[in-house]
């Protein structure tokens, strides 16, 4: 599982929840129905946004939804899961997403990607989703092709980037791809009108996805060795943040230009799950439910010298035995097989430590909770929330 999007489902209303997990697993099981058991690996939060926008465009019918049999992510419980193009489009999206996220693995020599022959079978994995991709993309009339093109052309805008090359131009395939991605569901819905402003949100999701991604991984980029674009092109920490938040703002005035027949999770999810997304990144959001304490001392969004101390750290766990290289391996195949590491309890495969999965881990703050601007909407959403508050 990856993607920048990944909603605390407390902070969702029983409905929004609900509705959140039929686009997630609509997702996973249009791979499988498409591209066979293993597609569902590249299942991930940013793909399914696809098929919510397709959704919110266009009239709920009893055929968009169909029930699915029990699933280790359910608790072996059956639940309703969206489907029809908006999940067949939202998995030719991800094959291609996830493509590009090896092919990018295997450029940084990342772990065993280091290794020849393991570098090779990955290549060969990256080939055939895009081919599944494409198959997919072309029976719903679009052309994975403008994905696949901005992928090939990353590589060589990287490769020319350098101190004072404008952050932008780096981003800028990955802004194409999504915007050409989000128009898309403008058509499948039947609202021409609305591939407009789709494509800009697209364009300013892209740029988020990129930037978030690069905030995230640029300690580990350095320690590694790898590519980063922050310091690739020497952009500080600041100026990253700037144009994130110009980004969300763009997002959510394109938003308002499209017409939907029910935004409520389109907006949750593009509004405020998303500026939780940059918070989260840049060290300046916590988590209530997990006891988050903020970004460490002297990080660029940390608190002031002499504001509230922070609440004691936990001891550190005892170490635990290890597992080796295989047994992990093999121990994470089979989680990653029943769901257990997307929404599940388990222990790590190599450490042995308890985790939850993606979609029981939250980030929220209780914001909502002490904040009256979500009432008027219901279920969840804030439509036109100028309160100051990120609920």
């Amino acid at each position: 599982m990856f993607g920048i999007v990944r909603p605390c489902t407390h902070r969702l209303s029983e409905g929004l929840r609900t509705e959140w997990m039929a686009h997630l697993c609509g997702l996973c099981l249009a791979l499988r129905a498409d591209h066979g058991q293993f597609a569902r690996i590249v299942t991930n939060y940013d793909g399914l946004i696809v098929s919510v926008l397709t959704e919110a465009q266009s009239v709920r019918t009893p055929a968009g939804r169909r029930t699915a049999g029990p699933c280790p992510l359910r608790s072996l419980r059956t639940a309703p899961v969206a489907r029809g193009e908006g999940a067949r489009l939202a998995a030719a999206v991800s094959l291609v997403l996830a493509s590009a996220k090896v092919r990018d693995h295997v450029a940084d020599r990342d772990g065993l990607l280091a290794r020849r022959p393991v570098a090779a079978a990955a290549r060969r994995v990256a080939a055939s989703w895009d081919r599944a991709g494409a198959r997919t993309g072309a029976a719903l009339g679009f052309d994975t092709s403008l994905l696949v093109d901005a992928v090939d052309r990353q590589t060589g805008i990287e490769a020319l980037a350098g101190p004072g090359t404008p952050l932008l131009t780096v981003t800028e395939p990955t802004e194409t791809a999504t915007a050409a991605a989000f128009a898309h569901t403008a058509v499948l819905a039947g609202k021409p009108r609305n591939a407009a402003p789709l494509a800009e949100a697209g364009r300013l999701f892209g740029r988020l996805a990129h930037l978030l991604d690069a905030v995230e991984d640029r300690e580990a980029d350095a320690a590694s060795g790898a590519w980063n674009p922050l310091t690739a092109t020497g952009t500080p920490l600041g100026e990253a943040r700037r144009l994130c938040d110009d980004a969300l703002h763009g997002v959510r005035l394109a938003l308002r230009d499209t017409e939907f027949t029910d935004g409520r999770l389109v907006h949750v999810l593009l509004a405020h799950e998303l500026r939780r997304s940059v918070d989260r990144a840049f060290g300046s959001s916590s988590c209530s439910h997990r006891g988050a304490f903020g970004p460490p001392p002297g990080h660029p969004y940390a608190p002031a010298p002499g504001g509230p101390a922070s609440p004691p750290q936990p001891p550190p766990e005892p170490p635990r035995d290890r597992r080796g290289l295989i047994a992990g391996c093999l121990v994470w195949a089979g989680l990653a097989c029943t769901c257990q590491m997307c929404c599940g309890s388990f222990s790590d495969p190599w450490s042995r430590q308890e985790r939850e999965g993606l979609c029981r881990q939250c980030d929220c703050g209780g914001c909502c909770d002490a904040c009256n601007c979500c009432s008027s909407c219901g279920d969840g959403c804030c439509c036109d929330c100028d309160c100051g508050c990120d609920c």
